[in-house]
């Protein structure tokens, strides 16, 4: 069995983070340390064909549900605190229907319970068209892709999975080939008959549209002990865009 890749701060009450679609543990180092500060011990974890993880041709919330459950095994955690953002949302929602038994408090970034269509196509026809034979550097990677891709910042935080995976050869960490196949596994909501009754929190951009007020009574049917908070001044990348909030908002619901 393989185990996910974490980095591990701070002790106290385990606090699990599952990063976003082609992201990685790394996107919340920052927050992770405040989390640390404040009495948790953070887990800033990378998901199959993510990051510093392993990579499988299997990909589906089942099985990431199921990782993480093997991962609290094999650190002996018995109950957790989750927090996830839009994949990695998905991730513990499914976690918490399985599993109920081993989750504190529940926290979803930016992601419902429903179906999403694919919606990535273009940064992954983007990200295919990079030839690695003949970049040398981040900056050429930056110039190729900003030719498809005009948002800066969706390049940046793309840019961060660049490592040399030998002397002279740039690649990626993600599995493109794997998350490319499986655009509407990422998308999938859970099952109807799912619901998780402990304590959750729903914390949603106000200039984000994964999660509009319509969404609300499909979230309470899943998770009826929900509270549903919006972070001011953030799109979909809200503990990016207001981390301020987002970490008060966190850690208010995490000490009650």
């Amino acid at each position: 069995m393989e185990v996910l890749h974490s980095k591990i701060l701070g002790e106290g009450s385990p606090l699990l983070i599952l990063h976003g679609f082609l992201g990685m543990s790394d996107n919340w180092k920052t927050l992770g340390a405040k989390y640390a500060e404040n009495g948790f011990e953070v887990h800033l974890i990378d998901q199959r064909n993510h990051g510093k993880s392993f990579h499988s041709d299997l990909f589906n919330y089942d099985v990431l549900a199921e990782d993480l459950k093997n991962y609290m095994d094999h650190k002996g955690i018995s109950s957790a605190n989750l927090l996830g953002h839009s994949m990695g949302g998905k991730t513990v929602m499914q976690f918490a229907v399985s599993y109920p038994e081993k989750v504190e408090k529940l926290m979803v970034a930016d992601i419902g319970p429903k179906f999403y269509p694919p919606h990535h196509q273009a940064i992954l026809n983007a990200l295919q068209r990079l030839d690695f034979n003949s970049i040398s550097s981040r900056t050429e990677a930056d110039e190729h892709l900003s030719e498809h891709l005009k948002d800066w910042g969706i390049r940046q935080f793309l840019l961060k999975n660049l490592y040399w995976v030998n002397k002279g050869t740039l690649g990626f960490r993600f599995n493109l080939d794997v998350l490319k196949d499986r655009m509407e596994e990422i998308g999938e909501n859970i099952q109807t008959t799912d619901s998780y009754n402990g304590a959750t929190l729903f914390l949603r951009g106000s200039k984000s549209e994964y999660i509009l007020p319509n969404d609300y009574s499909e979230i309470k049917k899943h998770f009826p002990n929900a509270k549903i908070e919006t972070i001011d001044n953030a799109g979909h990348w809200l503990h990016a865009e207001n981390p301020k909030m987002f970490f008060s908002k966190s850690l208010e619901f995490l000490n009650q």
